[in-house]
């Protein structure tokens, strides 16, 4: 009852999200847009350990001050960006953090991989009730979490402020890297995804945000309403947002709101490995 009481309270939330957006929150640009912000990745390769050469994509803070560190956004795309192109992956939500306005608020790195097709951030079927999390990672998800060590050494990033995001696939990606190697990041957005809650306590102490649509037909929305259950049984302090009447894109609102990233670019991570 008290989760219930908690989830009403998530989704009359929502609807106020959902109206403040396009207004004051929003921090994108439609003639930058226009433009093309994908043009700010520029597109790189990573010769991974399993054999998987992984395409990505990295946005750098527009000046990059000596003896400073920044954040990093790993960015999890959906089903529809797969491929070898190592452009799909920037249709959603990573042009948010690549505006003007955006890198002059939270200046940042932003990292987009891309899974090939036929792979999966986690191999598992989405449209289950429920799924327990795999022994392995996926490869590309392995291959993701390799680049993250290297990306470290060879950039100015701030340990204490790594942090991941994804939509749909991505965002059972999220739930995935979280259960698997919580140490790494500082807090977490998962849009419309799912993961394992009887590992929640694996990552007990990282902020999390969850977002869904309660018409979602692709992913079913007690997704994530379970692992954000699981969380706060736990004594966690994950967040979630319910977009009433929303279906499976619930990733454009989300990433139009200047309110998700302010508080994910708020959260430290105290003890950073």
């Amino acid at each position: 009852m008290r989760f219930q009481n908690r989830l009403l309270v998530s989704t009359c939330f929502a609807a106020a999200f959902v109206s403040f957006v396009g207004g004051y929150c929003s921090l994108v640009d439609s003639a930058e847009k226009a433009n093309g912000l994908e043009s700010r990745f520029e597109g790189k390769t990573f010769q991974a350990e399993n054999g998987l050469n992984l395409g990505y994509r990295q946005l750098s803070p527009q000046k990059i001050e000596k003896g400073e560190t920044y954040p990093l956004v790993i960015f999890l795309h959906g089903a529809g960006e797969r491929g070898d192109d190592n452009a799909k992956q920037l249709v959603h939500v990573a042009q948010e953090l690549a505006t003007d306005a955006m890198q002059s608020r939270h200046p940042c790195f932003v990292v987009a991989p891309q899974a090939p097709n036929e792979t999966r951030w986690v191999e598992v079927d989405w449209g289950l009730e429920s799924h327990k999390m795999p022994t392995k990672p996926s490869m590309p998800l392995a291959a993701t979490f390799e680049l993250l060590g290297q990306l470290k050494k060879d950039l100015p990033i701030d340990a204490n402020r790594v942090y991941i995001c994804g939509l749909s696939m991505g965002g059972f990606g999220v739930w995935d890297a979280l259960q698997r190697q919580p140490e790494e990041f500082a807090a977490a957005v998962s849009i419309c995804g799912g993961g394992d809650p009887a590992l929640a306590k694996k990552f007990v102490n990282v902020p999390v945000w969850a977002f869904h649509g309660d018409a979602d037909g692709a992913v079913k929305v007690n997704r994530s309403r379970e692992m954000v259950q699981a969380h706060r049984k736990l004594g966690g302090s994950a967040m979630y947002t319910e977009y009433p009447g929303v279906g499976h894109n619930s990733w454009d609102v989300t990433a139009e709101n200047r309110l998700v990233w302010d508080w994910l670019f708020s959260q430290i991570q105290p003890e950073a490995k």
